[in-house]
């Protein structure tokens, strides 16, 4: 079992940043791969990016692309998503993910970003 715990999110104006955090803990030897995606009112979760552990190759969904940087702490076992340049599309709550054999999710928080 792998728990998560996020944090970060908050309200912000149309162009600035925020920095989410996620730290995994139980059985965090098993995951493969931490990860961001995202819930907005009235539509279907989408993934966000991808950060493999093994490698620390990172993807992004186009959405994000070059404003949205994904990183890990591996002594903390945490990953972050820094956030720049942000949007009213991007409003919605944020969900950590971990593939470790199975997927977990963290409990989400939420962005907004005001226009």
């Amino acid at each position: 079992q792998v728990q998560l715990v996020e944090s970060g999110g908050g309200l912000v104006q149309t162009g600035g940043s925020l920095r989410l955090s996620c730290a995994a803990s139980g059985s965090v030897f098993a995951i493969n791969a931490m990860g961001w995606a995202r819930q907005a009112p009235g539509k279907q979760r989408e993934w966000v990016a991808t950060i493999i552990t093994s490698t620390n190759h990172t993807n992004y969904a186009d959405s994000v692309k070059g404003r949205f940087t994904i990183s890990r702490n591996s002594a903390k076992d945490t990953v972050y998503l820094h956030m720049n340049s942000l949007k009213p599309e991007d409003t919605a709550v944020y969900y950590c993910t971990v593939v470790a054999g199975k997927d977990y999710w963290g409990q989400g928080t939420q962005v907004t970003v005001s226009s």
